[in-house]
């Protein structure tokens, strides 16, 4: 059975920045609080790591943190992609990772900014994503941290951190996102979508990732993909009309695992993450590795 067509529908999800509906999180957002209300009597820590996995909402509370401790008078310092940096100093679009001149060009500001006894925020979203030459950079900055300072740093996973920048944190290991806090946000955001449950399932706890599916179509892809792997009447055209639509939308490569998962299919799991990881390192023909993958999962069944 081919998949139902993508929808053309556009979603527009606030940026983290201007997000005020941060749902979940109220440990993690009660242990800065004490904290920060306590900071006369106890120094607060400088470095605050928020750990967890992407879409959940680390940038959010993040953003929140930072809002009100600069109080819109200090200084805050964002670090990410959008404002990353060549080597010239112009905004280097499509770069893949946190360039060592970004983390620079923020070092070199907060120098010059004024001291006037107001609290900064450096918020860099997300480690994971610097260079080791900006990693190295921000270390320097983080064994000498300068007065009256926040860092708030961003991490999707823990072991591509420098053991040496974590070591250097308070981490806060950021839990996924529950299914009633999920529909939560699906009726703030999606209010004229019915996001199945099994969507719900499918996001492991992150919303991001329903935000994702929901734009590219991947959750109607996704419903298909299982339709057609529990139908023992399945063919191979169905499969490989399957295959062209995973493989028109990188994006989608992951519902394969996710897949596997649903099926209980453990030994299936390495095999596919390397095919799919193939796909790009070795420039594999998308469909035909996609299709294989399919078809070795019916094998299974």
């Amino acid at each position: 059975m081919a998949p139902k067509k993508k929808k053309t529908v556009e979603y527009e999800f606030p940026h983290p920045m201007d997000n005020e509906s941060l749902v979940g999180h109220a440990d993690v957002l009660k242990s800065f609080m004490d904290a920060w209300n306590n900071r006369d009597i106890h120094p607060i820590h400088p470095v605050w790591m928020l750990a967890g996995p992407r879409g959940i909402g680390k940038s959010t509370l993040a953003y929140k943190i930072a809002k009100m401790v600069y109080g819109n008078v200090g200084d805050f310092f964002i670090v990410d992609l959008d404002r990353n940096l060549d080597k010239d100093g112009k905004v280097k679009a499509d770069a893949k990772s946190i360039s060592v001149a970004t983390a620079r060009a923020m070092i070199d500001k907060m120098q010059m900014s004024s001291m006037s006894g107001d609290w900064r925020v450096v918020l860099i979203d997300s480690v994971d994503e610097l260079s080791t030459s900006a990693s190295n950079a921000i270390l320097k900055l983080l064994e000498e941290p300068p007065a009256k300072t926040l860092f708030l740093l961003i991490v999707h996973q823990l072991s591509s951190v420098l053991p040496t920048v974590r070591s250097r944190a308070r981490v806060e290991k950021m839990r996924p996102l529950t299914i009633s806090q999920l529909r939560e946000l699906c009726f703030k955001f999606l209010p004229e979508e019915d996001v199945s449950t099994e969507t719900l399932k499918l996001a492991n706890g992150s919303f991001g990732k329903i935000a994702n599916l929901k734009s590219s179509g991947g959750d109607e892809v996704y419903e298909a993909l299982i339709e057609h792997l529990n139908n023992p009447r399945g063919d191979a055209s169905d499969a490989m009309n399957l295959a062209k639509k995973i493989a028109a939308s990188p994006e989608l490569y992951p519902i394969l695992l996710d897949a596997i998962a649903h099926f209980g299919l453990a030994d299936l799991y390495p095999v596919a993450t390397r095919v799919i990881a193939d796909i790009n390192r070795v420039n594999l023909e998308p469909e035909i590795s996609i299709f294989k993958i399919i078809m070795d999962i019916r094998k299974c069944l």
